[in-house]
């Protein structure tokens, strides 16, 4: 057991416009082979946290700090690993420990290097291997360490082949592998990763997650990871530590000690659970057995358990494995199956109403979008029907942000045509467009205008309107964000940010809503009512278009998807049909987890093609059902 490489002793963090602190008084430590997963609900103080740790907060980001942050004096401890045996865990127990205060950012990044969710805010070269080599050069290393520690970094995160391509030609995966090869090359034995795999498409989380599990393996490194995707998070990780709402930490543990027996605590926390346990949570409900060991964490793990289980017979429902609780919860949950998402008027087939075809809410005909020289879009031509909610995949450059921007006019293309209920968007005034469709961008930052939440709420009302405080206090309410009303937008988290911006786009009533990444950055219960907040939308009659990495989110919600590839429509038709067709493996996208875990069920062939949760649900539900009848 090696020493930690890092110890926090009751650190308190408070904003200077804040009220309390977060964190509050939390203690841990992190050694060597720790892949250390920290959850805890949007605006516990993640973030904040792990900026205290190599002294960003409060040294170049202002804040009122208590508590220590203590960093093992990696000289020390690499002297010992040479010396064996007992003599070297002696001196590893004894090495020297330096207080972060004490250290200015860029000593301490030595001990400690951080990785944040936007690469491209971290890249300042133009070549990969002088990105990685620029750490290095300014801690005035030797040529020959330098050049041998960019060799070793780029490397291990399979980039070394890459060395002499701009960072502007590589993927976004690409882009965020490379931001890690830099953080390994100033010999920091601790990575700090706050969401680094948000705004990437699941191909190329998996890649980061395999880079990153194998320095966890080595033993060589130590991490703490910030995730909302627990789905590969949970592949690495040793260890979950869980913060409350208030920022306090409340537990810290195994993965399978966590959620295996806090499942409800971290329920009330609103904190977001792997996909393959809540699938074995409905299947055991539903009276199957999938073992006395606590619910399988991954979807291989499920897909395992699932190949052994016996789906349950009427005796077994009758002696009280109560499959009336999950009929009653899929037959309940209306607005689940993407299908029931519909009013009944856009619902109904031409042949059923006795009406023609619904016009197109968007039309779209031969949109083509070029940067430079290089096309990036097009040439596109698609209609998206009224009352639908259209999720837009595809990998990172494919094309989704620009199409989204053309679609609510942000950004007008150069060639083509897109209709708005049959008016080109290009001939209406911005006025006129903004009340019909709102927009959120990807990046919440990107639309801030004013001083304080609330005033960005009331400018998007304008000027002169009777109700304009009472909407905002509606609005504010509404998103969880009445407590920050005062704050500026740019010191909320990123959860509270993606809330603000969404608040703001649904102030004029557009009957249109088009996001770029809706549930990035937010926990669980943020998410749960964003995507209710969209659903009831669209029950009132909105048509939704949203780009999104979230597969799962795709299957839950959505009635339509759109694939991208290239810049050009690979697929485009009901969730279902396209998941089916194959059109995502095709695109390097691979299925959703859900159903990625159900396709390898071979004893069970009627549940693969399942893709949701809601859908599952209905499957087992109905089978319960049919069961009784043929039995009675």
């Amino acid at each position: 057991m090696t020493s930690p490489l890092l110890r926090v002793e009751r650190l308190s963090v408070t904003h200077f416009d804040a009220a309390a602190p977060r964190p509050d008084g939390v203690s841990f430590s992190i050694s060597r082979g720790e892949a250390v997963l920290l959850l805890g609900p949007s605006g516990c103080g993640k973030s904040t946290l792990a900026r205290a740790l190599n002294g960003l907060i409060p040294q170049s980001l202002g804040a009122d700090v208590t508590g220590r942050v203590l960093l093992a004096d990696g000289a020390d401890e690499s002297k010992a690993e040479g010396t064996g045996g007992a003599r070297a865990e002696g001196a590893r127990a004894g090495a020297d420990w330096r207080d972060v205060a004490e250290l200015g950012v860029a000593a301490a990044s030595q001990y400690v290097a951080m990785v944040f969710q936007d690469a491209d805010a971290q890249i300042v070269t133009g070549q990969v291997f002088d990105e990685v080599a620029f750490g290095p050069e300014n801690l005035r290393l030797p040529v020959q360490e330098i050049e041998t520690r960019v060799e070793a970094s780029l490397a291990q995160l399979g980039l070394w082949s890459r060395r002499e391509d701009s960072p502007d030609v590589l993927s976004g995966g690409g882009r965020q592998r490379l931001a890690i090869a830099s953080a390994l090359a100033m010999g920091s034995r601790l990575l700090v990763l706050d969401e680094p795999t948000a705004n990437l498409d699941q191909a190329a989380k998996h890649a980061i997650y395999l880079a990153l599990g194998e320095l966890v393996r080595a033993g060589t490194h130590g991490l703490l990871l910030i995730e909302h995707d627990l789905d590969e998070a949970l592949t690495i990780a040793t260890r979950v530590i869980v913060l409350d709402s208030d920022g306090r930490l409340v537990l810290d543990g195994p993965p399978r000690e966590i959620f295996g027996q806090h499942s409800d605590r971290l329920r009330e926390l609103g904190v977001w659970f792997p996909v393959a346990h809540e699938a074995a949570a409905v299947f055991t409900e539903a009276g199957w057995d999938l073992g006395a060991a606590p619910l399988p964490l991954l979807g291989t793990e499920l897909a395992r358990r699932l190949e052994h289980a016996a789906s349950p017979t009427a005796t077994d429902l009758r002696i009280g494995l109560r499959p009336t609780s999950v009929t009653t919860r899929a037959e309940s949950t209306t607005d689940t199956p993407a299908t029931q998402h519909l009013s009944p008027k856009s619902a109904a087939s031409p042949e059923q109403s006795g009406t023609q075809p619904a016009s197109p809410r968007l039309d779209v005909r031969e949109l083509t979008v070029t940067r430079g020289r290089t096309q990036v879009l097009g040439p596109v031509a698609l209609s998206i029907q009224p009352g639908t909610i259209t999720a837009v995949v595809g990998h990172n450059g494919a094309g989704k942000s620009t199409l989204l921007q053309a679609l609510a006019g942000v950004r007008r293309a150069p060639r083509g045509t897109v209709l708005l209920d049959g008016q080109d968007i290009s001939r209406m005034r911005a006025g006129e467009l903004r009340a019909r469709v709102g927009y959120v961008f990807q990046n919440p930052e990107h639309q801030f205008l004013t001083h304080t939440v609330r005033d960005e709420l009331a400018f998007e009302i304008g000027r002169g309107a009777a109700d304009a405080r009472s909407r905002v206090d509606e609005m504010l309410e509404r998103f969880g964000l009445a407590e920050h009303a005062d704050r500026h937008p740019f010191l909320l988290s990123g959860g509270q940010k993606r809330r603000l911006t969404v608040a703001a786009a649904l102030l004029d009533g557009a009957d249109v809503l088009v996001l770029d990444e809706p549930t990035f950055g937010q926990d669980k219960a943020r998410a749960d009512e964003l995507v209710s907040l969209l659903r009831e939308l669209h029950r009132d009659g909105a048509t939704l278009v949203l780009a999104t990495h979230d597969l799962q989110l795709v299957t839950e919600l959505a009635t339509h998807l759109l694939v991208l590839e290239g810049g050009v429509v690979a697929a485009h038709g009901e969730v279902g049909d396209v998941v089916s067709s194959g059109a995502l493996e095709a695109a390097g996208l691979g299925l959703p987890p859900l159903a990625r875990a159900l396709a390898d069920v071979r004893s069970h062939p009627g549940l693969r093609g399942i893709t949701s949760i809601s859908r599952l649900e209905a499957e087992l539900a109905r089978q319960s059902s049919a069961n009784l009848r043929g039995a009675s």
